[in-house]
Protein backbone atom coordinates (compact mmCIF):
# COMPACT_ATOMS: atom_id res chain seq x y z
CA UNK A 1 0.00 0.00 0.00
CA UNK A 2 1.13 3.17 -0.58
CA UNK A 3 0.57 6.20 2.04
CA UNK A 4 0.20 9.59 0.34
CA UNK A 5 -0.25 12.75 2.25
CA UNK A 6 -2.05 15.79 -0.10
CA UNK A 7 -1.85 19.48 1.25
CA UNK A 8 -1.90 22.88 -0.13
CA UNK A 9 -3.56 26.31 0.35
CA UNK A 10 -7.26 26.80 0.45
CA UNK A 11 -9.02 26.95 -2.66
CA UNK A 12 -6.55 25.32 -4.64
CA UNK A 13 -9.23 21.81 -4.76
CA UNK A 14 -7.90 19.87 -2.80
CA UNK A 15 -11.72 17.74 -2.71
CA UNK A 16 -11.72 18.03 -5.62
CA UNK A 17 -9.08 15.78 -6.68
CA UNK A 18 -9.69 13.49 -3.84
CA UNK A 19 -13.04 13.22 -5.49
CA UNK A 20 -11.92 11.82 -8.53
CA UNK A 21 -9.24 9.87 -7.26
CA UNK A 22 -11.82 8.15 -4.60
CA UNK A 23 -14.18 7.17 -7.47
CA UNK A 24 -10.98 5.76 -10.01
CA UNK A 25 -8.73 3.79 -7.81
CA UNK A 26 -8.75 1.15 -5.20
CA UNK A 27 -7.99 3.65 -2.27
CA UNK A 28 -8.92 4.67 0.97
CA UNK A 29 -8.97 8.90 2.02
CA UNK A 30 -8.98 10.69 5.35
CA UNK A 31 -9.26 13.90 5.56
CA UNK A 32 -7.92 15.11 9.04
CA UNK A 33 -10.48 18.54 9.67
CA UNK A 34 -13.27 15.19 9.25
CA UNK A 35 -10.99 13.07 11.70
CA UNK A 36 -11.00 15.76 14.26
CA UNK A 37 -14.37 16.53 13.98
CA UNK A 38 -14.71 12.53 14.55
CA UNK A 39 -12.81 12.35 17.29
CA UNK A 40 -14.20 14.89 19.56
CA UNK A 41 -17.51 13.63 19.19
CA UNK A 42 -19.54 12.62 23.18
CA UNK A 43 -17.35 9.30 24.42
CA UNK A 44 -14.56 9.70 22.45
CA UNK A 45 -10.96 10.91 24.21
CA UNK A 46 -10.92 14.05 22.79
CA UNK A 47 -14.25 14.60 23.92
CA UNK A 48 -13.78 14.21 27.80
CA UNK A 49 -10.01 16.43 27.61
CA UNK A 50 -11.75 19.20 25.44
CA UNK A 51 -14.68 19.22 28.10
CA UNK A 52 -12.12 19.47 31.25
CA UNK A 53 -10.16 22.07 29.18
CA UNK A 54 -12.80 24.60 28.23
CA UNK A 55 -15.65 24.02 30.90
CA UNK A 56 -18.93 22.24 30.69
CA UNK A 57 -20.10 25.66 28.80
CA UNK A 58 -19.18 24.25 25.73
CA UNK A 59 -21.64 21.61 25.21
CA UNK A 60 -24.81 21.60 23.62
CA UNK A 61 -27.20 22.23 26.05
CA UNK A 62 -29.58 19.34 23.86
CA UNK A 63 -27.56 17.03 22.89
CA UNK A 64 -24.13 17.04 25.02
CA UNK A 65 -21.94 17.03 22.10
CA UNK A 66 -19.23 19.63 21.93
CA UNK A 67 -20.55 22.79 19.99
CA UNK A 68 -18.26 23.83 17.40
CA UNK A 69 -19.57 27.28 17.85
CA UNK A 70 -19.08 27.98 21.26
CA UNK A 71 -15.14 26.44 21.20
CA UNK A 72 -14.48 28.31 18.23
CA UNK A 73 -15.89 31.93 20.07
CA UNK A 74 -13.95 30.42 23.21
CA UNK A 75 -10.57 30.05 21.37
CA UNK A 76 -10.98 33.03 18.96
CA UNK A 77 -7.65 35.20 19.82
CA UNK A 78 -6.98 33.02 22.78
CA UNK A 79 -3.54 31.87 20.94
CA UNK A 80 -2.87 29.96 24.88
CA UNK A 81 -6.02 28.24 24.55
CA UNK A 82 -6.14 27.83 21.02
CA UNK A 83 -2.73 25.48 21.64
CA UNK A 84 -3.92 23.35 24.04
CA UNK A 85 -6.93 22.71 22.23
CA UNK A 86 -4.20 22.15 19.09
CA UNK A 87 -1.91 19.87 21.59
CA UNK A 88 -4.80 17.81 22.37
CA UNK A 89 -6.70 17.28 18.51
CA UNK A 90 -3.66 16.88 16.86
CA UNK A 91 -2.27 14.19 18.43
CA UNK A 92 -5.87 12.66 18.42
CA UNK A 93 -5.87 12.49 15.05
CA UNK A 94 -2.25 11.64 14.21
CA UNK A 95 -3.18 8.35 16.55
CA UNK A 96 -6.61 7.62 14.43
CA UNK A 97 -4.63 7.57 11.15
CA UNK A 98 -2.13 5.37 12.39
CA UNK A 99 -4.84 2.90 13.66
CA UNK A 100 -6.40 2.97 9.80
CA UNK A 101 -3.10 2.81 8.36
CA UNK A 102 -2.36 0.37 10.41
CA UNK A 103 -5.80 -1.78 9.19
CA UNK A 104 -5.40 -1.45 6.13
CA UNK A 105 -1.78 -2.83 5.80
CA UNK A 106 -3.17 -5.88 7.45
CA UNK A 107 -5.87 -6.01 5.12
CA UNK A 108 -3.96 -5.89 1.83
CA UNK A 109 -6.38 -5.12 -0.31
CA UNK A 110 -5.88 -1.38 -0.27
CA UNK A 111 -3.75 0.15 -2.59
CA UNK A 112 -3.32 3.41 -1.75
CA UNK A 113 -4.21 5.58 0.99
CA UNK A 114 -4.60 9.35 1.12
CA UNK A 115 -4.16 11.86 4.38
CA UNK A 116 -5.50 15.21 3.44
CA UNK A 117 -5.03 18.71 5.58
CA UNK A 118 -3.74 21.92 4.89
CA UNK A 119 -1.43 21.59 7.44
CA UNK A 120 0.25 18.12 7.32
CA UNK A 121 3.82 19.47 6.60
CA UNK A 122 3.43 21.63 9.87
CA UNK A 123 2.40 18.27 11.70
CA UNK A 124 5.12 16.53 10.73
CA UNK A 125 3.43 13.98 8.17
CA UNK A 126 6.33 14.17 6.21
CA UNK A 127 7.94 11.62 7.65
CA UNK A 128 4.96 9.12 8.03
CA UNK A 129 3.64 9.27 4.75
CA UNK A 130 5.79 7.47 1.12
CA UNK A 131 5.28 10.57 -0.49
CA UNK A 132 3.65 14.31 -0.34
CA UNK A 133 1.42 15.78 -2.80
CA UNK A 134 0.98 19.59 -3.23
CA UNK A 135 -1.96 20.69 -4.71
CA UNK A 136 -0.99 23.90 -6.41
CA UNK A 137 -3.53 26.55 -8.24
CA UNK A 138 -2.78 29.98 -8.97
CA UNK A 139 -3.48 32.10 -6.20
CA UNK A 140 -6.20 34.56 -8.69
CA UNK A 141 -7.30 31.18 -9.47
CA UNK A 142 -7.88 30.27 -5.96
CA UNK A 143 -9.45 34.12 -4.94
CA UNK A 144 -12.18 33.45 -7.72
CA UNK A 145 -13.14 30.01 -6.07
CA UNK A 146 -13.48 30.89 -2.56
CA UNK A 147 -15.38 34.18 -3.43
CA UNK A 148 -18.28 32.24 -5.74
CA UNK A 149 -18.09 28.63 -3.98
CA UNK A 150 -17.34 30.38 -0.15
CA UNK A 151 -18.62 33.86 -0.33
CA UNK A 152 -15.36 35.00 1.08
CA UNK A 153 -13.90 38.60 1.05
CA UNK A 154 -10.84 39.42 -0.16
CA UNK A 155 -10.04 40.49 3.27
CA UNK A 156 -10.75 36.89 4.47
CA UNK A 157 -9.30 35.26 1.59
CA UNK A 158 -6.25 37.31 2.69
CA UNK A 159 -5.93 36.25 6.36
CA UNK A 160 -6.63 32.90 5.74
CA UNK A 161 -3.65 32.65 2.72
CA UNK A 162 -1.12 34.63 5.09
CA UNK A 163 -1.38 32.53 7.59
CA UNK A 164 -0.82 29.06 5.29
CA UNK A 165 2.69 28.27 3.86
CA UNK A 166 3.59 30.14 0.91
CA UNK A 167 3.77 28.15 -2.69
CA UNK A 168 8.09 27.90 -2.30
CA UNK A 169 7.56 26.15 1.54
CA UNK A 170 5.04 23.74 -0.19
CA UNK A 171 7.29 22.43 -3.32
CA UNK A 172 10.22 22.63 -1.08
CA UNK A 173 8.77 19.58 1.22
CA UNK A 174 6.32 17.70 -1.41
CA UNK A 175 7.58 15.00 -3.74
CA UNK A 176 4.73 15.89 -6.55
CA UNK A 177 3.05 18.27 -7.47
CA UNK A 178 -0.57 18.68 -9.28
CA UNK A 179 -1.27 21.71 -11.22
CA UNK A 180 -5.29 22.45 -10.68
CA UNK A 181 -5.22 25.62 -12.11
CA UNK A 182 -6.58 24.76 -15.47
CA UNK A 183 -9.23 22.51 -17.19
CA UNK A 184 -10.31 19.14 -14.47
CA UNK A 185 -9.60 17.16 -18.30
CA UNK A 186 -6.01 18.65 -17.39
CA UNK A 187 -5.60 18.14 -13.80
CA UNK A 188 -7.05 14.18 -14.26
CA UNK A 189 -4.62 13.96 -16.71
CA UNK A 190 -1.56 14.61 -13.58
CA UNK A 191 -3.34 12.21 -11.62
CA UNK A 192 -3.97 9.27 -14.21
CA UNK A 193 -0.10 9.55 -15.20
CA UNK A 194 1.35 9.27 -12.11
CA UNK A 195 -0.47 6.49 -10.71
CA UNK A 196 -0.60 4.10 -13.66
CA UNK A 197 0.78 1.62 -11.51
CA UNK A 198 -2.06 1.14 -9.75
CA UNK A 199 -5.84 -0.06 -10.49
CA UNK A 200 -7.76 2.08 -12.44
CA UNK A 201 -11.32 0.55 -11.41
CA UNK A 202 -13.17 1.88 -14.31
CA UNK A 203 -10.69 -0.13 -16.74
CA UNK A 204 -10.70 -3.26 -14.58
CA UNK A 205 -15.01 -3.06 -14.78
CA UNK A 206 -14.97 -2.69 -18.76
CA UNK A 207 -12.85 -5.79 -18.28
CA UNK A 208 -14.93 -7.92 -16.27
Amino acid sequence: MRLIGVTGGVGAGKSQVLSYIQKHYKCRIYLADEVAHLIKKKGEWCYFKLVELLGEEVLDSKTGQIDKKKMADMIFEDEDLLEKVNNIVHPGVRVYLEDRIREAREEKDVELMFIEAALLIEAGYKEVVDEMWYIYADEEVRRERLKKNRGYSDEKITQIMDAQLSEEEFRASCDFVIDNSKTLRNTYKQIKNKLEAFTWLEVKRNRN
